[in-house]
């Protein structure tokens, strides 16, 4: 059976970046639909007769910007989402990875990179998703339990909704409970590609994200414990 082409839904009010990543994007095998604007970018999204299978979004566009479309898509999809932006200060990044993206790439970029990461976002999210790695076991740990068939956490009967990448790190981690994992390490595990001194901040902003969702206190973490100038851990339950 041949391997189904996925689609990457490509949206940058600049006409030349869009032809220029769609070269690279559809040289590596990828379909491509581009968009010049947040408005026409959703409605392909909501077409019935098109399967966008990641996004890759500007920022600074007409008729609705990058940030709105990213809550828009969040509110139905967790398709991975890759943010390009003109904004390099920390604040423009933590607010995308707060509305739900997965990756933050600040302009002007190596187009090559941008293709890797979008490679490394689609293996990472369908081998997840695929039937085959859908392990049919559960992690239980105190009030959390993680399902990876149905890619769901819950924490006391009540399901926590989490991004791909949350999901990722949070399977990660308590996979390996105890273990002490850097940030380079979780972004090669959960990106699938080499880490760099910018991708640091996302990290940070991915286990805020985190803490705030599954801890009572996420000033004083129960289970996603920071170990300094090491990495982060998931904490062991302590045996009674």
């Amino acid at each position: 059976m041949e391997e189904r082409k996925y689609t990457i839904l490509l949206a940058d009010d600049e006409k030349e970046i869009v032809d220029l990543l769609s070269l690279y994007l559809e040289n590596a095998g990828l379909s491509v639909i581009g968009a010049s604007n947040g408005r026409e970018a959703l409605d392909v999204l909501c077409r019935k007769d098109v399967k966008i299978d990641a996004a890759v979004l500007d920022i600074m566009m007409p008729e609705m910007d990058g940030y709105t479309l990213v809550r828009k898509i969040r509110e139905t999809s967790n398709i991975p989402i890759l943010i390009l932006s003109a904004r390099s200060d920390d604040s423009g990044k933590i607010l995308g990875l707060d509305l739900g993206a997965d990756d933050y790439i600040t302009k002007p970029f190596n187009p090559l990179e941008i293709t890797a990461r979008v490679q490394a976002q689609l293996r990472r999210f369908y081998r997840l998703n695929a039937p085959a790695a859908q392990a049919q076991d559960r992690i239980t740990a105190g009030e959390l339990v993680l399902d990876r068939a149905s890619c769901t956490l819950m924490k006391n009967g009540r399901e926590i909704p989490l991004t791909a990448v949350e999901f990722r790190i949070l399977c990660l981690l308590m996979e390996n409970r105890g273990r002490v994992f850097t940030k380079s390490r979780i972004y090669e595990n959960v990106w699938g590609g080499d880490f760099y001194g910018s991708d640091d901040n996302t990290i940070m902003v991915h286990m805020s994200n985190l803490r705030d969702k599954i801890e009572d206190d996420p000033r004083n973490p129960r289970y996603l414990k920071t170990v300094r100038g090491l990495g982060y851990r998931f904490e062991k339950e302590k045996q009674p």
